[in-house]
Formats: C-alpha cells, sequence, structure tokens
C-alpha cells in the first residue's frame, strides 16, 4: 500500500502541471499530472503535501484546499495506492525546474486536452465544479481506466 497526495495549484485560471517526461522508468512517462508524491515516514498528509510541491516546484504552499480520497487498487500492477487530493491557491516563491519533468501554467479549459490519466479528467472535473468532498475508487487494469465508484459529502 502507498499513501500519497496530489495537488493542483491555480493562479488565477491557470493550474500548474506537471508533465512527466525526465525519467524513463516513470510509471507516469508522457502524462501531466498535478504535483505530490509519496508520504515519508511518520508525515501528516499536509506535511506532504507542503513538502512534496516545494521539492518538484519550488512554490511554498501558504494555503490549500482539501477535496477528497482516492483509492487505485493495484495501480501500479504492484500496489493499492490512497491519494490525498489537494488544491491550493495560496503559495509564495518562485517556480524552478523538477527533476519529475517540465512544469506549465496550463489555463484550466486547455487541461482536458492534455495527456492525462482517464480517471484525472472526471476527478478534475469534481475539484474545479463541485463543492462536496468524496471519497472514491478508480479501477484501472494494465494502465487503463476500467470504472470508478465515488461518495460525495456535503
Amino acid at each position: 500500500m502507498k499513501l500519497s497526495v496530489l495537488c493542483y495549484v491555480i493562479k488565477e485560471d491557470q493550474v500548474l502541471m506537471l508533465h512527466r517526461n525526465k525519467r524513463d522508468e516513470d510509471y507516469h512517462r508522457g502524462k501531466w499530472n498535478g504535483l505530490g508524491g509519496k508520504f515519508e515516514a511518520g508525515e501528516s498528509p499536509e506535511a506532504c503535501l507542503v513538502r512534496e510541491v516545494f521539492e518538484e516546484s519550488g512554490l511554498r504552499l501558504t494555503r490549500w484546499d482539501y477535496h477528497g480520497l482516492i483509492t487505485f487498487p493495484n495501480f501500479d500492477g504492484k500496489d493499492d495506492w490512497y491519494t490525498f487530493i489537494y488544491t491550493a491557491e495560496g503559495f509564495e516563491g518562485d517556480l524552478t525546474e523538477s527533476d519529475e519533468g517540465s512544469l506549465s501554467w496550463i489555463p484550466k479549459e486547455k487541461i482536458s486536452s492534455l495527456n492525462l490519466w482517464d480517471g484525472d479528467r472526471i476527478f478534475l472535473d469534481w475539484i474545479f465544479n463541485k463543492k462536496e468532498h468524496f471519497s472514491a475508487v478508480f479501477y484501472y487494469e494494465g494502465g487503463e481506466y476500467i470504472k470508478n465508484e465515488v461518495t460525495f459529502y456535503p
């Protein structure tokens, strides 16, 4: 089991996206993602969030919103992933180069045209257009999206 965070940093009508194009062995290679990664021992979701966003972008988060938890059973063919989903509109600092890939500010309305995981298109709509929190399970098989199950909370 892997615990992770995923954050979409927002500036006006743009979202900071990471094009995973630097590591050949990256399971996400070629995909666009938000910022995030795995928990370190003893870390809270928020501590992981702040650390991962800083490590991948150089930005220090000052304000963020929690949206929900997504479970990805056997996502990479080895582990179940439990991912805490956030957006952040408060940050300071200057963008730095990421070891994971290329960072770009993408207009919200253009994100769906990027090479995303198919399930990301679904939950990105939830975090940008719904007010409810959610708990969801997204099923993939061999890297292909199968289905999701979700519960929304007011």
